[in-house]
């Protein structure tokens, strides 16, 4: 198990985790370990997210670069070049998918085995700023700086429906079954009922939202611009409990579950990682299981976990690349909050296949490491290309 944290000072942290069995004594007494792994330098720029699978860890930055780190090897695999801006979210499904939405309002599909964009789409017309993949692979909403929430049909790569919103939406996220989604504005969660696509409830925050996590399929851990952190009743819409987890605000948070532990995991603006055990009780709050000060004003969390999971688990048919439509998407006015269905598959802004940095039509060879210098390189030609 491998904390792995990025943060303004552009490095990617790796910490190793070693759990303690649980011997059912107290469980304020029991204590996790941990140990420095490594540090990864390789964005020139703050990271601003972080994306884990079964092999790799994935990091954006606002050097408008996604870096691959190998968890196996542990060595630098290269970087991927494609986007224009700040990488705002990465989200793998499985081990064959990554997507990447960035603030030029592309979202882009890679293969994760060869690491090649198998499409890239002009999702939003301002930032993408958020992405979420449907727990079948066969749904993603997006949401973006230009007011909507974007619902997309991964099995045939396009738009399926646009929803108007009165503000700039900044998270959205499935629940863990996809019954369910929430939005968040500022300190504001809207919750969402699938089957009819309306809002069920809101949920109110005393600070705007920075992070938030499914810890079951009703309960949602909710972080902000404070030092605590909140369990709500989506159902209800209840506070449960709360605790304070840091001394600074609370910037990403991550949730899964090990042979006896369900974890929270909370990063702060205050330098320190801490791990969390659940209890089964939500109105009670959780006990600290470990912690660890990086010393860096932390910005994106992910934990990567040493073991084998589904290798079939891939998105439904992107793996195929579709030809440039070259008729802009139909889009119904109506007032805001209606939703809108495109009439029209979504156009692909770049035809050119955009793989690992180096020749565009030769993508880079998935296990070449790529030096700092040659980056730096590759990226002063694709910006004189622009």
């Amino acid at each position: 198990m491998e904390l792995v944290a990025g943060c303004y000072e552009q490095v990617l942290f790796g910490f190793a985790i070693h759990p303690e069995p649980d011997t059912g004594g107290d469980p304020k007494e029991q204590k996790w370990t941990s140990a420095a792994d490594f540090t990864h330098h390789a964005h020139t720029a703050s990271l601003s997210a972080v994306a884990v699978n079964s092999r790799f860890v994935v990091t954006g930055s606002k050097d408008e670069t996604i870096h691959i780190y190998d968890m196996k090897k542990k060595i630098d695999h290269g970087a991927l070049v494609h986007h224009n801006g700040t990488i705002t979210c990465l989200k793998f499904y499985g081990n064959r998918h990554l997507i990447s939405g960035g603030e030029d309002g592309l979202l882009c599909v890679w293969d994760a085995k060869k690491w090649e964009c198998l499409k890239s789409i002009k999702a939003h017309k301002g930032h993408v700023t958020f992405l979420s993949i449907h727990p079948s692979g066969k749904l993603a909403l997006s949401v973006g700086t230009d007011k909507t929430l974007r619902t997309w049909n991964l099995v045939e790569g396009r738009s399926a429906f646009i929803k108007n919103i009165k503000q700039n939406a900044h998270i959205v996220e499935w629940s863990p079954r996809g019954e369910k989604y929430i939005v968040v504005i500022l300190n504001k969660i809207d919750v969402y009922q699938l089957d009819t696509a309306s809002v069920s409830g809101t949920i109110t925050n005393e600070k705007r939202i920075s992070s938030v996590t499914f810890l079951s399929e009703s309960v949602l851990a909710v972080a902000g611009d404070e030092e605590v952190v909140r369990f709500f009743d989506c159902d209800s819409l209840m506070c449960l409990c709360e605790f304070k987890a840091h001394e600074n605000r609370v910037k990403d948070m991550f949730s899964f579950e090990v042979p006896e532990h369900h974890v929270i995991v909370t990063a702060s603006s205050d330098g320190f990682i801490k791990m969390w055990k659940l209890k089964q009780d939500k109105k009670v709050p959780p006990s600290l299981l470990c912690e660890v000060k990086t010393n860096a004003r932390l910005t994106c969390l992910g934990v990567w976990l040493d073991r084998v999971t589904d290798t079939q688990k891939s998105l439904p048919s992107t793996a195929e690349p579709s030809p440039v439509s070259k008729k802009q998407p139909k889009i119904n006015k109506k007032e805001a909050g209606d939703v809108v269905q495109e009439e029209e598959r979504q156009s692909i802004p770049d035809s050119k296949k955009c793989g690992l940095t180096g020749d565009s039509n030769k993508p880079m060879k998935a296990n070449t490491p790529l030096s700092t210098k040659k980056r730096k390189m590759v990226g002063m030609l694709e910006k004189q290309k622009r």
